[in-house]
């Protein structure tokens, strides 16, 4: 249960607050052991161990954190500034439980950190450290809801459906519902002298909801700031990197333009059944210093059935489908077949256990690392597994764990 800080031992005093006002403590601490197979660390030059996968690799037995979900720990606050508008902020800070580190290095509110106001007639507009519309709009059909990110976001998280991406210096406002219909974008300014455009972030997103049923759409753009020519970095992500480098897209880091577009939606049979189903299409376009020559695109197809048999219990079981287009000399797309299965068991409202299954399977070919030579694709489950793929065409991933939320 989140707690109302009046006074704390980190010396935060509330100087003329008022019953209006609030300040709330929260967080998650997620940690477990995990096991994967045929593990290996991620080249940038090779896009794997090895240019070419092999029956080798090893086996790792390792612990995990913010497998469930990420662990974390934030502020959040609303002022009541009359007329049924609000002052809000949210600070939130992201760590490894296993070890106490910053989940990223070098920032100190990697999650969140933002401040804006809220009206229930005319919307919310917030600026600072943030999720896009893309992202908080079609998130709740996304196969992370029950699957995990870890294990169960689509390949690498290709799509940006897992919470790996939030962009700096960022605008973004979101209606409020309107018969269930609810809009929203957002733009993160790049701050690159001499050209306006390089390095942001910008996204558009609607929602419907309709008793059991949701469906949400989007689109996120996000164009790279030359970084020496070499490797082209967004500027409002994570210290400048990209979203999500895996195996799946190692290849083509040196894109100019990212584009992706997806559409996730749901139903509630009851109260025990309900599936959801997402789709997503991801373009990388090179400039002229990239060093691949064609679009790369990927199409990716996925569904989750959840099942809660008894209070405590939730059960899911989901599978996706991406498949690369044959593009920069490739003759045999690479294509990703998953599958996932996720328990949870309640021990309180506060407090769970849970396990993750997962397999995945790779074929056809990609580029490697450097963007030139090409490879046999190689497996990499949701995004946990994203520095270390498999050497081979398969991956095996297994998880259990605790969590606690306060």
């Amino acid at each position: 249960m989140k707690k109302a800080l009046v006074g704390s031992a980190l010396g935060l005093v509330a100087l003329g607050a008022h019953a209006q006002s609030s300040v709330t403590l929260y967080g998650i601490v997620d940690t477990g052991i995990g096991y994967q197979n045929s593990s290996t660390t991620l080249s940038p030059t090779t896009g794997a161990a090895s240019a070419r996968p092999s029956p080798g690799g090893s086996s790792q037995v390792k612990m995990i954190n913010g497998i469930w979900a990420g662990s974390r720990f934030g502020l959040k606050g609303a002022e009541d500034l009359g007329g049924g508008t609000k002052a809000i902020f949210q600070l939130e800070q992201g760590f490894n439980s296993a070890t106490g580190a910053q989940s990223v290095s070098g920032l100190a509110f990697n999650r969140q950190a933002w401040v804006g106001v809220t009206n229930g007639t005319f919307g919310t507009l917030t600026a600072g450290r943030q999720y896009t519309s893309y992202y908080t709009l079609l998130s709740p059909y996304s196969p992370t809801t029950w699957l995990t990110g870890a294990y169960g976001a689509h390949p690498g998280d290709i799509d940006s459906l897992d919470t790996l991406y939030r962009a700096n210096n960022s605008l973004v406002y979101t209606s409020p519902s309107m018969s269930g219909l609810t809009v929203s974008g957002s733009y993160s300014l790049g701050g690159n002298p001499g050209s306006f455009s390089a390095g942001q972030t910008w996204s558009a997103a609607v929602q419907y909801l309709a008793g059991p049923f949701g469906i949400a759409a989007g689109i996120q753009r996000i164009d790279n700031a030359s970084n020496g020519g070499v490797v082209w970095n967004s500027t409002t992500s994570n210290n400048g990197s990209q979203p999500a480098v895996s195996a799946i897209n190692n290849g083509f880091q040196t894109a100019a333009k990212q584009q992706r577009i997806a559409v996730t939606g749901g139903y509630a049979f009851n109260s025990q059944w309900d599936v959801s189903f997402a789709y997503s299409n991801v373009q990388y376009s090179p400039g002229v210093n990239s060093f691949f020559h064609n679009t790369a695109i990927w199409n990716t197809g996925g569904a989750v059935l959840h099942w809660k048999p008894i209070t405590v219990l939730d059960l899911a079981a989901g599978y996706s489908y991406t498949r690369a287009t044959e593009s920069n000399g490739i003759t045999s797309a690479a294509t990703y077949n998953q599958f996932n299965l996720s328990q949870y068991y309640s021990l309180s409202k506060r407090t769970g256990l849970y396990a993750l299954e997962a397999y995945q399977r790779a074929s056809g070919q990609t580029l490697a690392g450097n963007g030139r030579s090409i490879i046999d694709a190689t497996a990499s489950i949701g995004d946990a597994q994203n520095g270390s793929p498999s050497s081979s065409r398969s991956q095996v991933a297994v998880g259990v764990g605790i969590i606690h939320k306060f």
